[in-house]
C-alpha cells in the first residue's frame, strides 16, 4: 500500500471560489472510494467553504482567507499567517492534496503545510519550489479541464477515479423548499422555468445587464417563466435586468447553496456566465447556455456532460485572464435575440426534462 492510501487524516486544499470547490467533487470521490476510512478535511476560503455542503466526500471544513489569494493587500500582519500554520498543526494531518488552477502555485500552501508538520504534500507546479512538495506533478497542459486537473493529482498518488463526472448532493429538505422559493420569487411552483444568473465574481465575465433583461423579457413573451438570481452584492445588477423584464421573478440571496442547487436542478435551462451556476447545471444535468467571456479558455471550465451551448465573440485578446475589461467587453457583444434563439434551441432539445423527466441530481459517498 502506498503511503497516500495508508493516510487516514487527509487535508484537501482549494482556496478559491465556490465553483472551484464544486469541481473538486470527482477528485474527492476518488479519494473516498479508494480510502473509505480516511477523513477528508477541506481547507477553503469563506466563499468556497459554502460549497462543501454539496460534497458528501468532505468530512470537515476549515475556513481561511489566505494572503496569497487576496487581490487587495491586507494590513501587514505576519502573526495572522502563523495562525494558519498553528490551525493545521493541531489537526495532525497525514497528507495534503493541494489543488490549484493552471495559474496558481502550490508551493506557498505546500510550505505552510510543511511548517504545520504534514509529511505528504502533493501538487501540480510549473515553477521550482524545492522540497515544499513531496509529490510534484509537471506538464499539465494549460487547456486541461479543471476537473481533469484535479483528478490527475489524486490519480498520481494512487487514488483511481471510477467516475469522472461532476456530482453534488442535494438534501431532500432543500428540494422540498423549492416550491416556496419559487412562490416567494413570484413564479408558479409547478411550471418549468428558465434560471437567469447575470452576475459573476469578475466584472469582465458579466454579460451586460440591459441585454440580459431584454433576453429575459423575450423569453417571458414566449411563455417561459424566468427566475433572475444573484447574491446580495449583485442586487443592482438584478434590478437592472428586471427593469427590462418586469414579469421576471427574482431571488437575491436568501437561499442556502443546497437550495440554490435544487433550483438549478428544477430549472428547464440555466443562462449564466462562466460562474457557479454553470458548474451546478453540469453536475445536476440541467441544460446550460453560457455567455462565456473571453477571460478564460473554454476547455478549462466548460460543461462536459449536460447539454450546453457557449456563446462568445472571437477577440484577439482571448484569453486575457483579467478581472476587469478595459475595452468594453467585445467578447460578450452578443445580441439578446441571439441569446433567446440559442435558449429556445436548448429548451426544445430538453423538452422532456422541462416537463418533469427524472434527472439524477444527487451523489452518495
Amino acid at each position: 500500500m502506498t503511503p497516500w492510501l495508508a493516510a487516514r487524516n487527509l487535508l484537501a486544499v482549494r482556496l478559491d471560489n465556490a465553483g472551484d470547490v464544486v469541481m473538486l467533487g470527482p477528485a474527492l470521490r476518488a479519494v473516498k472510494e479508494a480510502s473509505p476510512a480516511a477523513r477528508v478535511t477541506l481547507l477553503a476560503t469563506p466563499g468556497g467553504a459554502a460549497a462543501a455542503a454539496l460534497l458528501p466526500w468532505v468530512d470537515d471544513v476549515l475556513v481561511w482567507s489566505p494572503l496569497w489569494q487576496q487581490l487587495n493587500p491586507p494590513p501587514f500582519d505576519p502573526g495572522r499567517e502563523r495562525e494558519l500554520i498553528d490551525l493545521l498543526a493541531v489537526r495532525g494531518f497525514d497528507a495534503a492534496l493541494i489543488f490549484t488552477s493552471f495559474s496558481q502555485t502550490p508551493h506557498v500552501p505546500a510550505y505552510v503545510c510543511y511548517l504545520a508538520g504534514i509529511p505528504l504534500r502533493a501538487g501540480e507546479s510549473k515553477e521550482f519550489g524545492g522540497a515544499t512538495l513531496t509529490t510534484e506533478l509537471r506538464g499539465a497542459p494549460d487547456d486541461l479541464h479543471q476537473v481533469e486537473r484535479n483528478l490527475r493529482l489524486v490519480e498520481s498518488v494512487g487514488f483511481p477515479a471510477v467516475d469522472r463526472r461532476l456530482a453534488v448532493a442535494i438534501t431532500e429538505e432543500a428540494r422540498r423548499n423549492v416550491p416556496d422559493l419559487l412562490r416567494r420569487a413570484g413564479l408558479p411552483p409547478d411550471r418549468p422555468f428558465v434560471l437567469l444568473h447575470p452576475g459573476a465574481s469578475a466584472r469582465a465575465r458579466r454579460y451586460p445587464a440591459a441585454r440580459a433583461g431584454t433576453a429575459a423579457r423575450d423569453l417571458i413573451d414566449r411563455g417561459w417563466p424566468v427566475l433572475v438570481t444573484g447574491v446580495e452584492r449583485e442586487t443592482a445588477t438584478v434590478a437592472e435586468v428586471v427593469a427590462a423584464a418586469p414579469g421576471a421573478g427574482t431571488l437575491v440571496g436568501g437561499t442556502t447553496l443546497p437550495e440554490y442547487a435544487a433550483l438549478v436542478a428544477r430549472a428547464a435551462l440555466v443562462v449564466c456566465g462562466n460562474t457557479l451556476p454553470m458548474h451546478l447545471a453540469d453536475a445536476v444535468g440541467t441544460p446550460v447556455l453560457a455567455l462565456y467571456a473571453g477571460t478564460d479558455l473554454e476547455a478549462q471550465w466548460r460543461p462536459r456532460v449536460t447539454s450546453s451551448r457557449l456563446l462568445r465573440r472571437p477577440t484577439p485578446c482571448h484569453p486575457c485572464y483579467r478581472f476587469d475589461c478595459p475595452i468594453g467587453l467585445p467578447c460578450l457583444d452578443i445580441p439578446a435575440a441571439e441569446v433567446v434563439a440559442e435558449a429556445e434551441t436548448l429548451l426544445a432539445t430538453g423538452a422532456g426534462r422541462a416537463l418533469g423527466a427524472d434527472v439524477p441530481t444527487s451523489a452518495s459517498p
